[in-house]
């Protein structure tokens, strides 16, 4: 006897509630990419390629050839999974699948997985649902919380000090790590890219729906870009009204701080010019041999003196003219080593009692 296959709607709560032992998207490599489920696995019925070929076969002979080669496919792609990363699944293990709009994909890996005696759910709506609830979470969310905002010119470790605090129980809504990317031109993560804008959509709505409504969010200064991603708006419209924490630090401990933290620019500045090379029509030859003296010589002292002083904190100064936020606090750093950094984050932690 078969074993049942239910349908239930895609809301995070209803998903996290119901506690599935596997969260199995069964689209292609490429749409998995793109965006997922919080905690799915891609085991796709049709590869990128295969996916391509029935599409073609449907508009260049009949919808008829293109069932009958999709189903040949479907066939291998599962049986292949269940060979291997389903092979140890034991007679008791229940997982939610979902393919685009909880149709074919989705509903062909079910029934085998219901013949077999596995007790299947099908997200109904598939991704096309659940991408709904994620954009209509990033509508309402931000205003439901007090968003703090720690604000600082660059080199004041305010990522660090949010991630310390994070450590010690604070709500912090860390956007760098979503979007990995430190938010400046120089912000990359080496050889790691940053996610597609959906799936940093997802990440961001998964982080929101954990917050505790009664408790401070923090978060960091941003602009409405990190990187190549684009903060939702409603959530940079609530940035924009939240109340500020401002880090002041001496100019020297900036600029030791920065050298450390971008020990992997230091290390491989081979292609640090071209990175600055964006910022060419906004600075005179002057501002700019400057910089590139600075970096033949490793003079990276000088370098990062230099570049706050001509770029960074000039650019600093014009974002804070622009947010009139309410100030509820100024923190004074020290040294900006890892002492200084804990004393900070205990700090805004303290805010929270």
């Amino acid at each position: 006897m078969s074993a049942p296959i239910t349908r239930m709607d895609p809301k995070l709560s209803l998903v996290k509630d119901a506690t599935f032992d596997s969260i199995i998207d069964v689209r292609s490599p490429s749409e998995f990419l793109d965006d997922h489920m919080p905690n799915a696995i891609n085991l796709p019925v049709l590869k990128d390629a295969q996916r391509a070929l029935v599409g073609t076969i449907y508009k260049k002979i009949n919808p008829f050839e293109a069932k009958r080669t999709g189903a040949a496919l479907v066939a291998q792609n599962i049986a292949e999974h269940l060979q291997t990363k389903l092979v140890g699944k034991d007679r008791n293990w229940r997982p939610l699948i979902y393919c685009w709009r909880g149709g074919k994909r989705s509903c062909a890996m079910a029934k085998i997985f219901s013949d077999i005696g596995w007790h299947s759910t099908v997200i109904a709506g598939g991704y096309k649902a659940y991408r709904k609830t994620v954009l209509d979470g990033l509508d309402y969310l931000p205003w439901q919380f007090q968003l703090i905002v720690l604000s600082g010119p660059t080199g004041t470790a305010k990522t660090h000090i949010l991630r310390a605090a994070a450590g010690m129980g604070a709500q912090v809504l860390d956007l760098e790590r979503l979007a990995n990317h430190r938010g400046s031109l120089l912000g990359g993560e080496p050889g790691s890219p940053q996610p597609a804008q959906r799936l940093f959509e997802s990440r961001l709505n998964t982080c929101l729906q954990a917050f505790d409504i009664t408790r401070p969010v923090f978060i960091e200064s941003e602009s409405n870009k990190i990187g190549q991603i684009h903060i939702p708006s409603a959530l940079w419209a609530s940035m924009r009204q939240a109340r500020r924490i401002s880090i002041n630090a001496p100019f020297e401990a900036r600029v030791a701080f920065l050298q450390r933290d971008y020990r992997h620019i230091i290390e491989k500045s081979d292609n640090l010019m071209q990175l600055l090379s964006s910022l060419r029509r906004r600075y005179s030859a002057e501002v700019f041999n400057k910089w590139y003296e600075a970096i033949i010589a490793e003079n990276w002292n000088g370098f990062v003196e230099v570049i706050l002083e001509t770029h960074y904190d000039p650019s600093y100064a014009r974002s804070m003219a622009s947010r009139p936020l309410v100030d509820i606090l100024s923190l004074q750093a020290n040294r900006l080593d890892k002492n200084d950094i804990m004393r900070l984050a205990k700090e805004l932690v303290a805010l929270q009692n």
